[in-house]
């Protein structure tokens, strides 16, 4: 069964030489992920030694639990199994007595040396779980990032400018905003020139004559340029 919730992981596996160096490729794994790869070499060491002791003494069984917990600034990594002796610190593995360069074997001695802390903590007749710690520095901080549009107003109206793709931080330069077209410039529309009317020509009304008194009155044209 494995889990593998945030900063968190635990594997179960049976502590057999085989599956020691796949956890040590898991957990190296896992440490790199976290960004915490200058822990990667105590961490290993570590976990190497608490599973190599439930492979060489651990009873009924050598089926046991793997677990690594980040919390803040404190990286826990603790193995559980089914064996409720409490180990002792102090003694190494006679097999291992003579060899000066022996990267294992030495039991809780090298997982003190390597850790901040360590212990024990009983769970009574279903075994024990052995852990230490190492202090874990800051986690670096996030890169902000955007990945919709943003939107500029201008004097014509707004116009998009996308900003760049998830990841990108926010100092790098944006797309550049579309350039506007120029206004298309009219010519001007010239008036209409209206020709003159030309005023009517009246025909001359002709004069009455008056004829004497007692008379008929006719009337008569008098030809133009004659008098009387």
């Amino acid at each position: 069964m494995i889990s593998e919730p945030s900063r968190y992981y635990a594997v179960e596996l049976q502590a057999l030489p085989s599956r020691i160096g796949q956890v040590r490729r898991i957990v190296s794994a896992h440490l790199r992920h976290w960004h915490l790869d200058g822990l990667i070499d105590h961490a290993v060491l570590g976990v190497t030694e608490l599973l190599t002791n439930v492979h060489r003494h651990a009873q009924p069984d050598k089926r046991c639990t793997v677990e690594i917990e980040l919390l803040l600034d404190r990286l826990t990594v603790s193995v559980r199994d089914h064996d409720p002796r409490i180990p002792k610190a102090g003694c190494p593995d006679p097999l291992d007595a003579f060899d000066e360069l022996a990267t294992s074997g030495r039991g809780l001695a090298i997982v003190g040396a390597v850790s901040e802390s360590w212990g024990v903590r009983p769970c009574g007749a279903d075994g024990k779980v052995v852990w230490f710690t190492l202090s874990a520095p800051p986690p670096p901080a996030p890169v902000e990032s955007r990945s919709h549009a943003v939107y500029d107003t201008v004097a014509e109206g707004p116009f998009p400018r996308y900003a760049p793709f998830p990841g990108v931080p926010l100092s790098a330069p944006a797309a550049p905003a579309p350039a506007l077209s120029p206004e298309p410039v009219l010519a001007p529309v010239p008036e209409p020139v209206l020709a003159p009317v030309p005023e009517p020509v009246l025909a001359p009304t002709p004069t009455p004559v008056l004829a004497p008194s007692g008379g008929v009155a006719t009337a008569r044209r008098v030809p133009a340029g004659r008098a009387g």
